[in-house]
């Protein structure tokens, strides 16, 4: 079939699909694509129940939570991702350019008239933001936490919140602060100090980057990872890949433009503004009728790989720069064991900490979660449709890691007295090394005692003088 033919077939169904759009079609072309979206994913394509039912959650979870009449929670530990965000001042330059570009076709291409009526909203000044609908993420999640464990997140009780200085994070710790007030004190307002009055009366929030954003602060992978070049090969091998050239040749064919005016991070950009456009406003943007979901699996390998190479296995540096993350975790477990075992009070029942994907996706690479058998590569695209490494999946926005550490009566040894389960996105979370769920505190410390006792942040990160790049 002739280049002409496949185009006058393609603005044909681009016309029949604008139609559909009119009558509610447009809103399905978002949801078809919304599992590929990676980490601009909205949290709701994990738990899809709370489209319908925002403080459900959701169906029974076997062995969660342990038997309340033999174990109660003793302390939640989490690290939680912001909210939805607006998207970054570079994917908004991007975004203007490609938008132009279309612009020019003046209407002369079906899609471009399917465009016309979309208008460039975003702004440079939005970097990043958090989004209106972030704060609602966190507020909702924060009073789903308080129905999850009423015994822990209870009135008169104060909690630790850490956030990055980012405002995206500051941000959602504050509505996530919020959505517990509200949960907590909602039904006996009269009674309770008001939040406005008194913000700090949950706990203040604390500026700590150099557990929510260690890979700022670590010197080895920032010149061997996120300055050097060449780090992102397999990622770059991928941009001009046979997979990724139909994309673009797809996508320019329906533009009416030539393959060479596009690039794999001009297509990449309009994909994750149909993404953008779903999470912060709930709608199907006219972007989303450009892509299949072949289209839609190429680009989110593609997303995949960066996080693949720059936040998860690909280097060890990734990981073991989250060491003193997940070091303070199991401090602030260790110190709430030492309390109990003295009848202390505990003094921190709960700590959130408000962090980045980057932050949470070394910590699982640590901890030794979603790892596949081969690593993620350029080459084997097809090999990997069954990987257990999606982005979209492990850290949506409002992604969240809570450690829950009960203490157990009637155990058969005092090494079973205090136990662990953890969540991910408020789903219990099999330990890597087995199918189970629960694990007491002394074999998860043994499981992880190479982290715990050899990995320092400063012999892991700090750069000797005088020393050259490289991988």
């Amino acid at each position: 079939m002739s280049r002409c033919a496949g185009c006058f077939w393609w603005r044909l169904l681009l016309c029949l699909a604008a139609l559909l759009a009119e009558g509610g079609g447009q809103e399905s072309a978002a949801e078809r694509l919304s599992p590929y979206f990676g980490t601009k994913s909205r949290y709701e394509i994990v738990n899809p129940y709370l489209l319908r039912e925002p403080l459900s959650l959701g169906p029974p979870q076997p062995g969660f939570p342990l038997p309340p009449a033999s174990c109660t929670p003793l302390q939640l530990s989490a690290v939680l991702r912001h909210g939805t965000r607006f998207p970054t001042r570079g994917q908004i330059k991007k975004l203007a350019q490609l938008h132009s570009l279309v612009g020019q076709r003046n209407g002369s291409c079906p899609a471009s008239k399917a465009l016309g009526g979309w208008a460039m909203w975003y702004r440079e000044e939005m970097d990043g933001l958090l989004a209106e609908r972030g704060r609602y993420d966190m507020s909702m999640l924060a009073r789903r936490l308080v129905a999850r464990f009423p015994g822990l997140l209870a009135p008169q009780r104060r909690f630790a919140f850490i956030s990055s200085h980012k405002s995206r994070c500051v941000n959602s710790s504050l509505a996530f602060r919020d959505g517990l007030y509200r949960a907590l004190y909602g039904r006996q307002q009269q009674e309770a100090p008001t939040l406005e009055s008194n913000p700090a009366v949950l706990g203040d929030i604390k500026i700590n980057d150099t557990l929510m954003r260690f890979f700022d602060l670590c010197e080895k992978f920032v010149r061997d990872v996120e300055n050097n070049k060449g780090a992102m090969h397999e990622l770059d091998d991928f941009k001009t890949g046979p997979e990724m050239k139909k994309v673009i040749e797809r996508i320019a064919d329906r533009l009416c433009l030539q393959a060479d005016q596009l690039d794999a991070d001009l297509v990449q950009v309009a994909f994750f503004t149909c993404s953008f456009e779903l999470a912060i406003k709930n709608v199907s943007s006219p972007w989303c009728l450009l892509f299949s979901e072949q289209n839609a699996l190429v680009l989110e390998y593609l997303n995949d790989l960066k996080q693949y190479w720059k936040r998860g296995y690909g280097y060890d540096i990734n990981s073991r720069a989250s060491c003193i993350l997940f070091q303070d975790i199991m401090r602030n477990l260790d110190q709430a064991v030492a309390e109990s075992k003295s009848s202390k009070p505990i003094s921190s029942p709960a700590i959130f900490q408000f962090g980045h994907a980057e932050t949470l996706q070394p910590l699982f690479a640590l901890m030794g979660y979603f790892k596949d058998k081969e690593p993620l590569k350029a080459n084997n695209y097809r090999k990997q449709m069954n990987r257990k490494f999606r982005s979209g999946r492990i850290v949506p926005y409002a992604a969240n890691l809570v450690f829950v550490l009960y203490h157990c009566d009637q155990v058969q040894s005092p090494k079973e007295e205090y136990k662990v389960q953890i969540l991910l996105n408020e789903k219990l979370l099999e330990f890597p090394w087995s199918k189970k769920t629960v694990i007491s505190f002394p074999n998860l410390k043994n499981r992880y005692k190479d982290i715990l006792q050899k990995c320092h942040f400063t012999d892991v990160c700090d750069l000797p003088q005088n020393t050259t790049a490289g991988v």
